[in-house]
């Protein structure tokens, strides 16, 4: 049977998820996708004369290349990695509890501990907090990861991002650093939501820095306050933190989360315009953005006709 005893041995290491309902002709599929297995249709014959594993929802590493018995004696048990799945929006601490799900707390809190130690280690920011400074996407947790490993390869990620967004230690825009652009990506990522709308959330938050005074982004006061999205009440605007842009001129002192590839093009591409205000006016997520104030009453008086509030 073709792949009993694969010519050449096995390959390369990689991951493939199992995801609940996948049928058994699914996950031979996704290993062929990735390289563990050169046929479909011979894994299924094979299954079918030998019989097939009860495979559970997970992620499993396995070499490219592999035998049918040894990829059966690998899906057959529970997967063998956990997938840490950093989305952009999510804040540093947000992360470090993901870890915990996935990895438990003695991983977790090594983890923190390593982010702490690296906080000198970026270029963009050599004297604070990594928030912001670690890239989106998916993270493998082998049996050999460790927290060191881990926190590298989200910033190795993060300089990735960077570079194709055209962001580099020495990037200035509107007099606003490198860093101070992160941050404003950041605020973008929370505000726009999605990729859509930040262009021109960027350029409304360059516009207002522009014109001086408070940005008054709801979500930096949420983030302090450490909650994600929800409506800001007038209780909450009135706290007095350095992140609480109602109150303080200015960008926030660090990043309010992990940033996009597109957050980060937007702020360093943002386009002309003149807007100073924007609000959510559809359920799809569209956002309208206007010149004056009075412009904006419409939208938030359309936004409610729809029933968004």
């Amino acid at each position: 049977m073709l792949q009993l005893n694969p010519i050449g041995g096995g390959g390369k290491e990689v991951v493939f998820t199992v995801h609940p309902g996948d049928s058994i002709s699914q996950i031979a599929s996704e290993m062929q996708a990735v390289g563990i297995i050169h046929s479909t249709f011979a894994f299924r014959i094979d299954s079918a004369l030998f019989g097939a594993p009860v495979v559970r929802a997970g992620s499993y590493e396995i070499p490219q290349n592999s035998s049918f018995g040894f990829v059966k004696s690998i899906i057959g048990n529970a997967p063998n990695v956990k997938v840490v799945n950093v989305l952009p929006g999510l804040t540093l601490r947000e992360v470090e509890m993901l870890i915990v799900n996935d990895a438990g707390n003695t991983f977790a809190n090594s983890f923190a501990k390593e982010v702490n130690a690296a906080i000198s280690s970026s270029a963009f920011h050599p004297n604070g907090s990594l928030e912001g400074l670690i890239g989106p996407g998916q993270y493998i947790l082998s049996p050999g990861t460790t927290p060191a490993k881990l926190l590298k390869e989200m910033q190795t990620s993060f300089a990735k991002q960077a570079i194709a967004a055209g962001l580099t230690p020495r990037s200035s825009i509107q007099g606003l650093s490198a860093y101070k652009l992160l941050i404003a990506a950041s605020i973008v990522e929370k505000e726009g939501y999605y990729q859509s709308n930040m262009p021109k959330v960027a350029r409304v938050i360059f516009n207002r820095l522009k014109r001086g005074g408070s940005l008054q982004m709801d979500s930096t006061v949420l983030y302090y306050l450490g909650q994600d999205g929800g409506r800001v009440t007038p209780t909450m605007l009135k706290y007095k933190t350095p992140y609480n842009t109602y109150l303080n001129a200015g960008l926030t002192p660090t990043p309010i989360c992990v940033v996009s590839l597109g957050a980060l093009k937007a702020v360093m591409n943002a386009p002309k315009g003149n807007w100073l205000y924007f609000t959510l006016v559809s359920k799809d997520g569209t956002e309208a953005f206007s010149n004056t104030f009075a412009e904006q009453l419409a939208n938030e008086r359309l936004a409610a006709s729809r029933g968004i509030r």
